[in-house]
């Protein structure tokens, strides 16, 4: 065990390591380090801040969220570009139903910095490829994605959520909307087997939701049957984050929440046309049994042990 802790305790070291040299080249080479990005008058903070308020303006929560910035950071950039005279912070007005949102907009002088910076942003871009013969573009482009996917997929939060959320009924439409497009005879929600708001909070259950930016990208749900294995349900990720081991995060934390409330196994149902799921179930270790409902649209009825 000894040395089984000690590897795994040098790989993490190795691993860290390794993150930390490659955020090093990065921030060197894309120049997060100047306090003039792209040999302009504003650091890369700034920039990054004029670029997401676009030429169509943001509501400044929701720049807040799409950047992970505190509201005193992004006040503080906000005045510092309001000074340059390249930005306009407004109430939202009175369309938005709600005088406490603001919204920030671009002066004319911010839409041509805005335009200076695309053009200055292609031109870096080039930059970096052009030493580079085409096999190695090929190659570093492909491995950019890969990064952006991955990255992606490590910013995704996944919380316990009351099914009444606004973005809990989202995620919910989303997954309703999906299956019925997918399903041999579409999907009408009053034919399935019921799913009550209140079997999905606790002591009943849960809903679990995923989201990236403050926006939905997936969901799960738990319900905890009492003498009967628990049951999951409404298991949903967005297209967009296919393939980045959401629906197994989601599964696991959804297992883990039965486990530590003392059941000892969960069950599901899915249809025939979800093949992934089908494969995630399996990979999962996930058995097929017997029918233990009448769901409507269920072909397919599984189980798995938890063990701590």
């Amino acid at each position: 065990m000894a040395i089984s802790l000690t590897k795994v305790r040098l790989m993490d070291v190795a691993l860290v390591a390794a993150v930390r040299r490659f955020n090093r080249t990065v921030t060197q080479r894309v120049g997060a380090l100047d306090e003039r990005y792209l040999t302009r008058d504003r650091p890369l903070a700034q920039a990054r801040l004029l670029w997401e308020i676009g030429p169509a303006g943001a509501e400044v929560a929701a720049l807040r969220t799409r950047l992970g910035l505190d509201s005193g950071h992004l006040s503080r950039l906000l005045r510092a570009l309001e000074s340059d005279g390249l930005v306009r912070v407004a109430p939202a007005g009175p369309g938005s139903g709600d005088g406490r949102v603001r919204t920030a907009t671009l002066t004319e002088a911010g839409q041509a910095e805005w335009a200076e910076l695309d053009r200055r942003s292609d031109a870096f871009a080039r930059s970096v490829l052009e030493s580079l013969s085409d096999r190695r573009r090929e190659r570093l482009v492909a491995a950019m994605a890969e990064v952006e996917r991955l990255l992606v997929g490590a910013l995704v939060v996944i919380e316990p959520c009351p099914p009444t959320d606004p973005r809990a009924r989202a995620a919910v439409r989303a997954y309703a909307r999906e299956v019925a497009r997918r399903f041999d005879d579409g999907f009408d929600p009053a034919l399935s087997n019921q799913v009550r708001d209140e079997d999905l909070v606790p002591p009943a259950g849960v809903f679990l939701l995923a989201t990236l930016d403050g926006e939905p990208v997936g969901c799960g749900a738990l319900k905890l049957h009492a003498h009967e294995p628990a049951e999951i349900k409404r298991v949903w990720v967005a297209d967009d984050v296919r393939g980045l081991g959401l629906g197994r995060r989601l599964l696991d934390r959804l297992e883990q929440y039965a486990d530590e409330r003392g059941w000892r196994a969960v069950r599901l149902d899915t249809n025939r046309n979800l093949t992934e799921a089908l494969a995630l179930y399996r990979a999962a270790g996930y058995q097929e049994i017997e029918p233990y409902n009448e769901e409507r649209y269920a072909h397919h009825w599984f189980e798995k042990r938890l063990t701590r």
